[in-house]
């Protein structure tokens, strides 16, 4: 799981709230973050792999299309983290103790405590970045329907605000050193800010823009054809349904994150947190603790079925025959040369045509690329759509 209190947790002089929730039953929620993460991951790479049956998965080209990979792999790396650092917890109970100890010569159980908090939370982190420059390269391709977003600078925005973020909250935590942190909570809340900041800005602008989109969607096939047929709204509403998977997806797996550190902030303000009226409070939070544990590695596999849909058990790994590019070019070639157009055709009419057809390209462009990956029984409607006529 991902939560700030996970990096709290390496100071010796921790606060009540956070020793409540790490220390309540640590076997059992080690045991419960290692199988949520383990399927998680062995599922999903069994999503991205490809299958007997269906057609081969291209190379992704699109922007949208790449960064719907990344937040799969941040994923995965994310839950081998969870694994990792469970296991050792679970299996060497000795070693964490140690981190307790105030005054002590060994510095590794306090090294993998901060090294394996921060890896899991730089992953995590990176993922909503990665989610929140969907949301804007689909919005953007679409409303300006032409050619493909840079990756580039999605790469420099996701990393170097995560790096940023991250480290300046371990930081400030950590100031000025390891056995004198989280000494009140001048030093927590810079860092449950950089921590929950990306989160939040998922939860809040995404839908916005996801809603904007659609809706620039809905005008873009009208003026594709002029009319907007059947085809055209299924296409539009399967476009919305896909982002109504994303949005329920990261609610459902973040919500109980928010839930418990309200609980908890709420309980450090409290004089003394084990007082009898405050046990339901307790009790509230430590149930979250556990409902975190469970959902947050599920994330995983639950955006691959918001992604792509189930795509089955059957892995195909034999490798596939790839095209050479420029026998594809010249067999289309040939088969434009095959028929050669007359001359005569006036300039302005042949202008105006070209003219068409590089809009429409873009559009069909624009849509398909929001559309990629869908392995629904829709997909076969929206195909026969006039958007993918020529394709």
């Amino acid at each position: 799981m991902a939560s700030p209190r996970l990096e709290t947790y390496c100071c010796p002089n921790r606060d009540a709230a956070t020793q409540l929730v790490m220390t309540f039953q640590p076997e059992v929620f080690c045991g419960v973050c290692i199988g949520s993460a383990s399927v998680s991951v062995l599922l999903t790479i069994l999503q991205l792999l490809p299958k007997k049956g269906q057609s081969p998965r291209k190379m992704p080209k699109a922007s949208s299309s790449t960064i719907l990979l990344l937040i799969s792999i941040c994923d995965i790396l994310g839950g081998l983290g969870i694994i990792f650092r469970s296991s050792i917890w679970l299996g060497f109970p000795g070693f964490i103790a140690n981190i307790s100890v105030v005054n002590r010569t060994d510095v590794w159980p306090s090294a993998f405590c901060v090294g394996s908090a921060m890896w899991i939370q730089l992953l995590y982190s990176a993922g909503f970045w990665w989610l929140f420059c969907y949301a804007v390269d689909s919005y953007l391709v679409v409303r300006r329907s032409a050619g493909l977003s840079t990756i580039v600078l999605y790469h420099m925005m996701t990393w170097g605000l995560a790096v940023m973020l991250c480290v300046e909250g371990i930081a400030l935590l950590y100031y000025p050193s390891l056995s004198s942190c989280e000494n009140g909570l001048v030093h927590a809340i810079p860092h449950y800010i950089t921590t929950y900041v990306p989160l939040l800005l998922v939860l809040v602008i995404n839908p916005i823009l996801f809603r904007r989109t659609v809706s620039a969607v809905a005008s873009l096939l009208k003026g594709r054809q002029g009319i907007y047929t059947e085809n055209e709204r299924r296409l539009g509403t399967e476009i919305q349904i896909r982002f109504f998977k994303i949005m329920l997806v990261f609610i459902i797996c973040w919500s109980s994150n928010i839930i418990n550190e309200s609980l908890l902030f709420y309980l450090e303000m409290q004089p003394d947190i084990n007082e009898m009226p405050l046990k339901n409070v307790r009790s509230a939070a430590l149930i979250t603790w556990i409902i975190m544990a469970v959902l947050n590695p599920m994330q995983g596999f639950l955006f691959t079925l918001a992604f792509y849909g189930w795509t089955g058990w059957r892995v195909d790994l034999k490798l596939r025959k790839r095209e050479i590019p420029w026998e594809s070019l010249s067999s289309s070639t040939a088969g434009e040369n095959a028929y050669p157009s007359p001359v005569n055709y006036q300039s302005n009419i042949h202008d105006s045509k070209k003219i068409s057809t590089t809009d429409s390209q873009q559009t069909d462009e624009a849509i398909s690329m929001l559309s990629e990956g869908n392995t629904s029984g829709d997909d076969r409607i929206t195909r026969s759509s006039p958007i993918y006529q020529g394709w």
